[in-house]
């Protein structure tokens, strides 16, 4: 949350910063501070781009704002600023966490990546498959489902099921899940022979299709 948090400071920021623009109706572009009101419009639209999904609401009054004339250009970005900050701080915009999350995941799977195209195939299976059980962890977070039985975590495979259970996704996709968390247990406990670099491959891809479809 504490990403989100930054994102709430950096638009309230801006937002407070471009007030004495939109409260002066004569503020031309031909002003001495005319570069003012327009490195704030830019800021402004990348505050936004940063805190909104794609293809959300937000992205749409976004592209309608920015082709507009100053000064009308620098009080719609604020409109759109104004209404994400106020979402963000109600917990009503997901988009930050699951970008955050996406973000970290990547850096783990780039890693993986890595591993596997120098031969190392036994760590790139343990970084997929751990980063495959931090995403399902999160997914039961986000989707109600609880984490721990008795006070202690929950394994791995009983939160695939408990999503299957929630309609989360199907059937067909916990069988996925859980064929490549017992790639990775095989990896983590040296059972290196088990498997081959190709099902390592297909272990990457998979997870990070997975983490795109369903975001967390």
């Amino acid at each position: 949350m504490a990403n989100v948090d930054k994102v709430v400071e950096q638009l309230d920021f801006l937002i407070k910063a471009s007030e004495n623009y939109i409260k002066n109706d004569s503020w031309s572009l031909l002003d001495g501070a005319a570069d003012d009101p327009i490195v704030l419009s830019n800021r402004l639209e990348a505050a936004i781009e940063r805190a909104a999904r794609p293809g959300s609401i937000y992205m749409k009054q976004l592209q309608s704002a920015r082709i507009k004339i100053q000064p009308n250009r620098l009080r719609e970005l604020r409109i759109v600023a104004l209404g994400l900050r106020d979402d963000l701080i109600a917990g009503w915009v997901e988009s930050v966490v699951e970008l955050v999350h996406a973000d970290t995941y990547r850096d783990y799977l780039e890693m993986a990546e890595e591993l596997l195209a120098k031969g190392y195939k036994d760590a790139a299976a343990v970084i997929a498959g751990t980063s495959l059980e931090v995403h399902v962890r999160a997914l039961c977070a986000k989707n109600n489902v609880t984490t721990t039985v008795a006070g202690k975590p929950k394994k791995a495979d009983t939160m695939n099921a408990d999503l299957k259970k929630a309609g989360v996704y199907d059937g067909l996709q916990q069988k996925e899940v859980t064929a490549w968390m017992d790639l990775r247990n095989k990896a983590a406990h040296g059972n290196y022979p088990d498997y081959d670099r190709d099902q390592v491959r297909r272990l990457i891809d998979g997870v990070e299709a997975f983490m795109r479809k369903y975001p967390a």
